[in-house]
């Protein structure tokens, strides 16, 4: 096998206010746009040619990666004039493949950050003789996601959306966003329309016969859907619990890029990113964070599970816990941003604007 599909045209609205200037998969994750992660990570499991899927703000990716030759990969660009959907887009992009009917081609979302095995997929896809395979993960609590149960030999035998009920909850395996199709399938898509794969296409694959063959493969897998989980991923790849040749340095407890400023005594831990031209000041603290391009922490400032927006300003003092900053938003000093907050883009909020009680 040696193309891909990447689904990369989503608007990232979990996301906001990161994506509002940004496509989500060009957020950067340890130091570069999360895709540079799955490019990578597709190229050292022998991926050659790459079609892009894009929407919102597709004019970003091209720029950057160009033709791919930089990461030793042939990539392409197609850009839906309207969101497609998952199976929308895979068939849109189905006549820059390369692959003859009955070779696999591999598909991916551009918000799963995992260690999957590809080239198992790949070889689970061959020895079965299926027409779709998918990762299939396990996760505790199921409600949220697709379930997949699978028979005593891996082949799928239903897709349950969301259950709510123990009832309901017949496996913990749920579909963890990777397939390999055979060439063929493709082209059974409906085109021109959108077409969700997860609720329309696989069921009625499924239903006509076809064979689909699950992989359970529970190394690492995140969602990067939500700030949380973004910086949750950032920190592990910098940690080295989540697998990337692409990291731009050592794995440790912080990642500084060179042309970043820290204070000597500044003290950066938990998987903390530090990006290009941002600034760490005196005795600041920075834990299991990202600081995007240019951001600047002023000194004494205290910043946990947070994401900072490129061009940012955190004052002196300002406690920034489990939040998201805007990009270009100056946050004055002696603030108090807990669990969940969002500042927007371009936002200024003066000194001791927001405070809370001791007792909270």
């Amino acid at each position: 096998m040696t193309e891909a599909i990447l689904l990369v045209g989503g608007k990232g609205t979990r996301l906001r206010p990161l994506t509002v200037n940004t496509p989500k998969p060009m957020v950067p994750a340890a130091g570069v746009p999360f895709l540079t992660h799955q490019l990578a990570r597709a190229r050292a499991a022998g991926v050659e040619h790459i079609v892009l899927a894009t929407s919102y703000l597709a004019e970003v990716f091209e720029p950057h990666f160009g033709d791919g030759s930089a990461l030793g990969l042939s990539l392409e660009y197609v850009t839906e004039e309207e969101p497609l959907g998952t199976g929308g887009a895979i068939r849109n992009v189905a006549s820059r493949l390369h692959s003859g009917p009955d070779e696999p081609v591999l598909i991916f979302n551009g918000d799963i950050l995992t260690g999957l095995d590809i080239q198992a997929l790949v070889e689970t896809h061959s020895s079965s003789g299926a027409d779709v395979s998918l990762h299939l993960t396990r996760v505790d609590d199921p409600r949220a996601f697709g379930l997949v149960p699978t028979d005593a030999t891996g082949r799928v035998t239903a897709f349950l959306e969301k259950p709510q009920t123990p009832e309901e909850i017949v496996t913990d395996q749920i579909n963890a966003g990777a397939y390999v199709f055979k060439r063929s399938v493709i082209d059974t898509i409906p085109a021109g329309r959108p077409v969700s794969v997860e609720r329309e296409t696989f069921p009625e694959l499924l239903s006509s016969g076809a064979h689909l063959q699950g992989m359970v493969d529970s190394t690492y897998w995140l969602d990067l859907g939500t700030p949380q989980a973004f910086v949750r991923g950032s920190a592990d790849l910098v940690l080295g619990r989540a697998p990337s040749p692409a990291v731009p340095g050592r794995c440790g407890d912080r990642l500084v890029l060179p042309s970043a400023r820290v204070a000597p005594d500044a003290k950066l831990t938990g998987g903390t990113v530090v990006g290009a031209d941002a600034v760490v000041g005196e005795g600041a603290r920075v834990t299991g964070s990202t600081l995007l391009a240019g951001a600047i922490v002023e000194p004494g400032a205290v910043i946990t599970d947070s994401l900072i927006g490129a061009g940012a300003r955190i004052g002196a003092r300002t406690v920034v816990s489990g939040a998201v900053i805007g990009d270009g938003a100056q946050v004055g000093p002696d603030n108090e941003l807990r669990e969940g907050v969002r500042v927007w883009c371009d936002t200024t909020l003066p000194a001791g604007a927001v405070r809370f009680s001791s007792d909270q």
